[in-house]
């Protein structure tokens, strides 16, 4: 025990000497954790609000009966069923407006709830208030704070309804208010209609079928065949949970480049602790206790890191999940024990990554090859050709992974390998270039600039690689928005034609305000849509009506259609399929579908696929009247008008004092597109920061390089500062150098950040959404990434190439005082 305290004491001792490379080794294990455990704590937060809400009273582990058509149904079905013996419950769901918020509504009859769902429900003369009028509506705390509303408060919904007292459910889930199904059905405006029936246990034995009891058609819904967030929002944080982990192993770059460079520079103790009796079992445990003992310090800074990082980075991701899933998130950022745990884990399995090789070698070297000042870099010459023959594995891997895989993971899969295996070839192009430049280089300096540079290429390569990988994933991810930012403004620009899109608040309101605008002289049109909700294939699908009109055909984009397609939607018998739909259900043009509907199937033809950019769901876009004779109860409060553009905000304002709140909600095409805008930005608004720490930690990987190599270049310098090349010169030299590896490895990463672009956008993005972006190429991007590997590396190597202009000739002179 005495010789493991006396090996781990003379170890330590290297960092009390060397300040920067503790530094270096530190920042490098506490930024890859930071990065890792932010994206961690962002995945978690969601899943963990994806859970209430799943689990929002029980609902989400029972099965259901639901309207075949996916819509409401009588309420007579729940009281035939009861009658007959069947346990089930009512449940009505709708949405809701308070202020600019889109709130969930949830109807419920808590007598009739299963155990699990009931418990969670007030009790007592809680639940007698709840029951009784006004009633009360159940609301998280943290949607509560959102609202901007308090305990008790009756907040309008519109002009004649408001909701019970709010009374705080810290169990629920946020984003939604849970009321008594008969306060719903008068907010909701669906007087003795249910969503679905919540089934508390199965039929007994000798029950009645469900045929039989009723006429109107219900299937059954098991508690998994729903579309959770979770499964809808994976792919979103798949992306995430990728980028997170690039930045974790740019960030072991640097943790194992200070790590290779300490075990060299400590050979010389080890060799003297081996010579005056330490054993290897000691030597080992001091190693294994350092690191360990660094791997904790660094991931616990690591994980406050990335407690910031995830609380700034919340906001944007709540938004985007909000936007394009209807998720709500919670707005406070918690954080489980297993969080941290995970986080603690990852900064211990990075430090272990980073120091393995470096550890290895340095116990498998013998007496002699230690006592050799640069052994550790002699070894590293061999592992280049091993690292060559790994490169060529990893690449292999990925061709593999996309010929032969299917999934997303597939897809991730093979943009890993590409990603790892140009990384690790990447000291192959830059060798040749440099031993060119030696063999055409004009006199003795400019010869040993090259061979020098060759000879520092093992010491740098890490952080090179690094700067690799941030590059070219700056030019692939920023191709895929710049290129998705394109295509998605020119698909608004011809989805968005209308001037003015309104919602009724009601079937009735909707008949009078039709009415009305058709008798105005300023409204060219007036297209209502109808809406309803199915099931194909066990994958959600909205069914859009529309009226026959050149707002549509001449506007609406396609990516594929018949001859007359537009005339064919029109005559009833045929359907437009969104891209995602279609490669869920392997539909083309000529297709047929059977679309099941209250009225009994519907057989259409494939006439069209469009793009649907940012839906989660399916969609299929149908004849409007021949949708509502299928569809009796289908939704037909959205409106379409047509107007000149000076004339849309008169009519707003006309058909708001009108109607009132019989107007639910308006909006013009300028304020619809903006919107749409947003929330496109703030969906890649994550993806861009991780992008951006990713460089920024490839910056610190190479300062770090260049700072721990510093010392070692004095011996190398000292006689050409002797031979007459001033310290200035040398400095410039230096920064030659640096410059010439980053403009080398900015120029592989222009071809390999094209590669990852079109495995995003051809690929994943297919695989994880199911629609295709355009793959657009922008030179000028290029142009910014060359400029920014230029400014990256001089400022990494600012500060050493500022001590190399400023050393003392004592020090030059005392390399030749102690010649080795």
């Amino acid at each position: 025990m005495r010789q493991f305290f006396y090996a781990l004491a003379t170890l330590a001792s290297h960092w009390r000497r060397r300040p920067g490379q503790f530094a270096a080794l530190f920042v490098g294990l506490a930024v890859a954790t930071a990065l890792w455990s932010g994206v961690a704590a962002l995945n978690d937060q969601a899943r963990r609000s994806y859970d209430r809400a799943a689990g929002a009273l029980g609902l989400g582990g029972a099965p259901s009966l639901v309207a075949a058509s996916g819509g409401f149904f009588a309420q007579d079905v729940f009281i035939a069923l009861r009658r007959a013996g069947w346990k089930a419950s009512p449940l009505l769901e709708g949405t809701i407006r308070l202020g600019d918020k889109s709130i969930r509504l949830l109807g419920v009859e808590p007598l009739t709830l299963p155990k699990i769902s009931s418990d969670k429900m007030p009790a007592g003369e809680d639940l007698n208030d709840f029951l009784g009028p006004p009633g009360r509506a159940l609301i998280a705390p943290q949607t509560l704070r959102a609202l901007g509303l308090v305990e008790g408060a009756t907040p309008t919904i519109s002009e004649t309804d408001r909701l019970p007292p709010l009374a705080i459910a810290k169990d629920l889930a946020p984003g939604m208010i849970v009321v008594d199904i008969g306060v719903a059905q008068n907010l909701l405006h669906r007087p003795g209609r249910l969503s679905r029936l919540l089934l508390a246990e199965e039929p007994a034995a000798g029950a009645p079928t469900l045929e039989s009891i009723i006429d109107e058609p219900l299937r059954r819904a098991e508690a998994d065949e729903a579309p959770e967030l979770a499964k809808l929002t994976e792919s979103f944080h798949l992306n995430l949970t990728a980028f997170g982990l690039l930045a974790y192993v740019v960030g072991l770059f640097i943790a194992h480049a200070s790590f290779g460079l300490a075990f060299e520079q400590r050979l010389p103790i080890i060799r003297t602790l081996r010579a005056i009796g330490a054993s290897l079992r000691a030597l080992t445990l001091a190693l294994v206790a350092e690191l360990t003992l660094l791997a904790l310090l660094a991931g616990a800074a690591g994980m406050a890191g990335g407690y910031l990082i995830a609380a700034a980075l919340l906001p944007n991701m709540a938004a985007s999940l909000e936007g394009l899933y209807g998720a709500e998130l919670d707005g406070a950022l918690g954080l489980a024990p297993s969080w941290w745990l995970s986080g603690v884990g990852m900064a211990l399995l990075g430090a272990a990554i980073a120091a393995a090789s470096g550890l290895v070698k340095t116990l498998r070297l013998p007496v002699l090859a230690i006592a050799q000042p640069f052994a550790w870099r002699e070894a590293q010459r061999h592992w280049l050709y091993r690292q060559s023959a790994l490169a060529i594995v990893a690449l292999i891997g990925a061709a593999a992974a996309l010929l032969l895989g299917k999934g997303m993971e597939a897809g991730f899969a093979s943009m890993a390998g590409l990603l790892l295996g140009a990384a690790l070839a990447l000291p192959l192009p830059l060798a040749a270039m440099l031993r060119l430049g030696e063999r055409r280089a004009q006199g003795p300096l400019a010869k040993w600039f090259f061979a020098d540079a060759l000879q520092q290429l093992p010491g740098l390569s890490l952080a090179l690689m690094a700067l690799l990988l941030a590059l070219s994933t700056n030019i692939g991810v920023g191709s895929m928005v710049e290129g998705f930012r394109r295509t998605f403004t020119q698909w608004l620009d011809q989805r968005l034609v209308a001037e003015i899109y309104f919602e009724a608040a009601s079937d009735a309101q909707a008949r009078r305000i039709e009415t009305w605008l058709a008798a105005r002289k300023d409204v060219a049109a007036v297209l209502p849509l109808c809406k309803a909700k199915t099931t194909l294939h066990f994958w959600p699908v909205e069914i859009v009506g529309a009226p026959p009109h050149e707002t549509f055909s001449a506007h609406f984009p396609l990516l594929e259609a018949r001859a007359e397609a537009w005339s064919r939607v029109a005559r009833g018998d045929s359907a437009l399929v969104s891209e995602q739909l279609a490669r869920r259900l392997g539909l083309s043009l000529g297709s047929t579908l059977e679309i099941p509907t209250p009225t009994g199937d519907w057989r259409v033809e494939i006439v069209g696929i469009y793009p649907d950019y940012g839906a989660a769901k399916g969609q299929l876009r149908v004849d409007h009247d021949a949708l509502s004779s299928r569809w009796p109860d289908a939704r037909r409060l959205d409106y379409m008008l047509r107007a000149r553009s000076e004339t849309a905000p008169e009519i707003m304002l006309a058909l708001q004092a009108e109607f009132g709140a019989g107007v639910a909600r308006i909006i013009d095409q300028a304020a619809l597109k903006q919107r749409s805008t947003d929330i496109f930005e703030r969906t890649f608004a994550v993806t861009a920061a991780l992008d951006a720490l990713t460089l920024v930690v490839s910056a610190i990987a190479l300062f770090a390089s260049l700072t721990t190599l510093a010392a070692a270049r004095v011996p190398q310098l000292a006689p050409l500062w002797a031979a007459g090349v001033s310290r200035r010169s040398l400095a410039a030299l230096e920064l030659a150098r640096v410059t010439l590896f980053a403009a080398a490895t900015a120029l592989v990463s222009v071809p390999l950040g094209l590669a990852l672009a079109y495995d995003l956008v051809a690929i994943v993005n297919v695989r994880a959404f199911g629609w295709r972006l355009p793959f657009h190429i922008f030179p000028s991007q290029w142009l910014e990434v060359f400029a920014l590997a230029l400014l990256t590396a001089a400022l990494a190597a600012l500060l050493p190439i500022r001590r190399l202009a400023r050393i003392a000739p004592a020090s030059l002179l005392a390399v030749f005082a102690n010649e080795r």
